[in-house]
């Protein structure tokens, strides 16, 4: 097990990447491009559905023996506290509350046999940074976002959208900094970065010149800003790459706030009954956001329930009543998004992925001898409500869902054990795997890397990463 790292040693040495990142050079010369072989792509787009905070798979799409709450209740003997309920898909069953998704399960996949690695003390950000990554924290150089590779290699469908949108995540909140750590295009150049909206219902704002701001101003503070970058003494620090593109992000989203194209960003613009049935909050319009800029020509889509500590799934009390709300937000506008992209017909073409950082568990931390900290203290037996639901991290066994882009319709991957510990079973699926799948599904080869440092960075660690190909039809 590697020594545990505590949020502030994570801070200090993932943002000491940065002036890594800005100081690497990025010429098209250092893509190794010669022997790559072509891979027909499956899928345009990517919208990745982000439940931040550790979802628990016994709670969602990996029910097992339900265990209904009474007072004194022994904790060790509950592995799902909702009952099973049948999908669309023939012997498989979702826990309570996920009707809609299971509605449409005949048009996607389940994955139930992700392992989330173990990189010592768990921290939600660490997991998180990993998952986005690819790669452990921390690096000596600032890495990609998922996002920001598929940007970087296949480019704008619509030159005038950002290829890579992230959608609901603030930044004002708790462990903002090791948020952004991850939240960038790295050493690929800011202009393949994320475009943030925190507020979809808010999302035009994105796209105007901030309140009181004319054009006319906006425009001087513009060019101000292109001499600033040109004459600072950022040039002591950052290539002529990482300034040009700095450069380009600016005059792109100059070019989006001057189009007409920016008002898919108003969901005012959206018919009522559509707007009604993705409103659940923030992260069911984020889902009615996305649709539109798929529809619009964004590349890659992040849609997140927003991770804030010990808010959304992440229960460290209360785990039941909680989930019961987190699965209101999600079940609805997740649906109703495969069956729109399904209408207009570009879920064949649309990879939509859903995922979280790690799973939870009533009694187990981590994984079986893992020996890692508990985050939680649960008692051995219940005394009341707030007792009732899954706190603790658990790390073997996961589960995902994905449509479109090519994958197998009304398919079942992997398997966890029925009992505790409900850890994976059969097939067990890491992330350098899920990540080489959605890049397969895009047409982008496993070998893409760029020269940094003098040696070169996959897309996933040393390049090793193989596609699951049984997931595609």
């Amino acid at each position: 097990m590697s020594d545990p790292m505590n949020r502030r040693d994570f801070l200090k040495k993932t943002s000491a990447a940065t002036l890594a990142a800005l100081s690497a050079t990025l010429p098209a010369s250092a893509f190794l491009s010669g022997c790559q072989p072509k891979i027909e792509s499956k899928a345009d787009t990517v919208i990745l559905l982000w439940m931040a905070g550790g979802m628990a798979h016994t709670e969602t799409f990996d029910p097992k023996t339900y265990t209904p709450f009474e007072k004194g209740l022994e904790s060790d003997r509950v592995l799902s506290t909702f009952p099973s309920v049948p999908t669309a898909v023939d012997g498989l069953c979702f826990s309570e509350g996920l009707e809609s998704i299971g509605s449409v399960m005949d048009r996607g996949t389940v994955i139930r046999s992700y392992r989330a690695a173990d990189l010592g003390h768990i921290l939600h950000s660490r997991h998180q940074y990993h998952w986005h990554t690819c790669y452990e924290p921390p690096q000596t150089v600032d890495v990609p976002h998922i996002g920001a590779w598929i940007a970087r290699e296949l480019g704008p469908i619509n030159p005038v959208i950002p290829p890579f949108i992230s959608i609901g995540q603030r930044f004002d909140v708790g462990e903002s900094e090791e948020l952004k750590a991850y939240h960038t295009a790295g050493f690929l150049g800011s202009e393949y970065g994320p475009f943030l909206i925190p507020d979809p219902s808010s999302g035009l704002e994105s796209v105007r010149p901030p309140v009181g701001m004319s054009i006319e101003r906006f425009e001087r503070r513009n060019q101000l800003y292109r001499e600033l970058i040109d004459q600072s003494p950022l040039g002591e620090y950052a290539s002529d790459y990482q300034k040009e593109s700095m450069l380009r992000a600016m005059e792109q989203s100059y070019a989006l706030l001057k189009s007409p194209d920016s008002q898919v960003f108003d969901l005012s613009q959206e018919p009522k009954e559509s707007y009604e049935a993705y409103d659940t909050g923030r992260f069911g319009l984020g889902c009615l956001l996305a649709k539109r800029l798929t529809e619009a020509g964004a590349r890659f889509i992040n849609v997140t329930t927003e991770y804030e500590p010990f808010m959304g799934w992440d229960t460290h009390e209360n785990g039941h009543t909680r989930t019961v709300r987190m699965k209101k937000m999600i079940d609805r506008p997740i649906a109703r998004l495969i069956k729109d992209l399904e209408l207009s017909g570009r879920l064949d073409r649309t990879l939509v992925v859903l995922a979280s950082e790690f799973s939870r568990d009533m009694v187990l931390e981590g994984r079986p001898g893992a020996g890692v900290q508990d985050q939680v203290e649960v008692p051995d037996v219940m005394e009341n409500l707030s007792h009732y639901g899954m706190h603790r991290h658990f790390t073997d066994g996961c589960s995902m869902l994905m449509f479109g882009g090519g994958i197998k319709k009304g398919g079942i991957y992997g398997k966890t054990a029925d009992e505790r510990p409900c850890g994976t079973v059969e097939k067990p699926v890491v992330i350098d795997e899920i990540h080489q799948t959605i890049y397969h599904a895009l047409g982008i080869p496993p070998e893409t890397n760029y020269v940094i440092e003098g040696r070169p960075f996959y897309t996933t660690p040393d390049g090793d990463g193989e596609a699951v190909m049984e997931l595609f039809a």
